[in-house]
């Protein structure tokens, strides 16, 4: 049972996953019960909060069917580490050295993805990891977990079912990245700005509406302006900042959502940021400088009094 452990602390470029994930304290406890069966200690509680935190995150990202192949899908869509962003931008790179140090890493996650846990079930005294395997999740509304993510994490994890060796783990993960890209930017379209200074995020917005333009009636010039500008903009072409007007209820929020969605498979994203934390906008170019998107910097509702003053950090 200690293979599992071997395998995740031997990750190098995927170190990450090694910190205080699920992944390496689920490993440390079957290692540690492995060595010492009879130290006392109740090895079924340990592994029962790890199996719980394992239950929250499938529940946030609407994981089903095998929870533990998922959770580990989604560790590597979501590890941003300087070999997958640069992936996202270029791909994986020929005869490079990273390459090697990432196969070894890929070799590791095969066998992490495939681990078999009867042995352990059977020395701890549950069935719980032959449940998840075949885990059939309540109905949930697209609004109560991050579909897009979800919708990622299950694409992955049919082509990585297909895998039969590591070579193959970095073909399909790496292909991914090309795809969609890595992490929060890569795998959501909106976000909004929370917090400020040292407590600075963009946290992602996980329940955009599935809405297009065609859902617009009318304004057919105001659109057709706008798909204009932002095709030019996606392609890295000279493009205008745009000012939407009109009454409350008009579409203007609505329009700039579609466009999201539109052009979300083609690198766009959108960050809402209100006029109150407009003084951290240096902090959101600072983020999102290096990465392989377009970004929508959409500012609601702009309007300024005489005393107000956030302006001067649009100049």
């Amino acid at each position: 049972m200690e293979e599992l452990y071997r395998y995740v602390s031997s990750l190098i470029m995927y170190n990450g996953s090694r910190h205080d994930t699920i992944l390496m304290r689920l490993s440390e406890l079957i290692k540690g019960y492995e060595r010492s069966p009879k130290s006392g200690a109740n090895p079924q509680a340990a592994v029962n909060d790890e199996i719980h935190r394992l239950l929250e995150v499938a529940t946030m990202y609407g994981f089903t069917e095998d929870l533990w192949k998922s959770y580990v899908a989604f560790l590597l869509i979501t590890d941003e580490n300087p070999f997958s962003i640069l992936c996202e931008m270029v791909g994986a790179l020929k005869d490079a050295s990273a390459n090697l140090i990432v196969k070894k890493d890929m070799e590791n996650f095969y066998r992490i993805y495939n681990y078999d846990f009867l042995k352990a079930e059977s020395v701890i005294g549950t069935d719980c990891f032959t449940i998840l395997s075949h885990y059939n999740s309540m109905h949930k509304e697209a609004n109560t977990y991050n579909k897009g993510v979800s919708e990622c994490v299950r694409e992955i994890r049919h082509e990585l079912d297909t895998a039969e060796n590591g070579d193959d783990f970095f073909r399909i993960v790496t292909g991914f990245y090309q795809r969609h890209g890595v992490g929060k930017l890569g795998l959501n379209k909106a976000f909004r700005v929370e917090g400020e200074g040292n407590e600075f995020s963009l946290s992602p917005i996980t329940n955009t509406l599935d809405v297009t333009l065609d859902h617009l009636i009318g304004y057919e010039m105001q659109k057709e302006r706008l798909i204009e500008n932002t095709e030019a903009f996606v392609e890295g072409r000279p493009a205008n900042n745009c000012l939407l007007y009109g009454d409350a209820g008009t579409g203007k929020s609505t329009c700039i959502k579609a466009i999201v969605n539109k052009y979300y498979d083609r690198g766009l994203r959108l960050i809402e940021i209100y006029k109150h934390q407009f003084k951290e906008l240096s902090s959101v170019i600072r983020e999102i400088k290096n990465r392989n998107y377009r970004f929508i910097i959409y500012m609601d509702d702009l309007s300024f009094e005489e005393f107000e003053i956030e302006y001067k950090y649009l100049k």
